[in-house]
C-alpha cells in the first residue's frame, strides 16, 4: 500500500492532462491559428530536450562550445535543414559525432 498510492497518484497526474483535452476537444473544430501553432509543438519539445544535452553534456555547470556534442550538432543541423530527412539527419549526426570524437 505504501507504493500503491504514490503509483496511483503518478498515474492520475500523468494521464489527466492528456485525457481532459481529448475529452473536451474530440468533437470540436479547432481554430486554424491554434492548429497551426500546435503543429510546431513536437519540434519545440524536441529542441527543449536536445539543446541542454548539446551545450551542457553530462550535466556540466558551464557552457562550452568547444566540445564534441556541440561541434557535431552544427553539420547535423545543416543536413536536417537542407534534406528534411530524418534518416539523413540521424546518419549525419552519428557520423559527425564519430568524426569529431576521432579528431578531438
Amino acid at each position: 500500500m505504501e507504493y500503491l498510492l504514490p503509483l496511483l497518484g503518478m498515474g492520475i497526474v500523468t494521464y489527466l492532462p492528456r485525457l481532459i483535452p481529448l475529452f473536451f476537444l474530440t468533437k470540436r473544430q479547432l481554430p486554424p491559428w491554434l492548429e497551426e501553432g500546435l503543429a510546431f509543438l513536437p519540434a519545440a519539445i524536441l529542441g527543449a530536450l536536445v539543446l541542454p544535452l548539446v551545450i551542457l553534456p553530462g550535466g556540466a555547470r558551464e557552457i562550452s562550445l568547444i566540445q564534441p556534442h556541440f561541434i557535431a550538432a552544427i553539420p547535423t543541423i545543416i543536413v536536417a535543414l537542407t534534406t528534411r530527412s530524418l534518416a539523413a539527419t540521424v546518419l549525419a549526426g552519428m557520423g559527425s559525432f564519430w568524426l569529431v570524437k576521432l579528431i578531438i
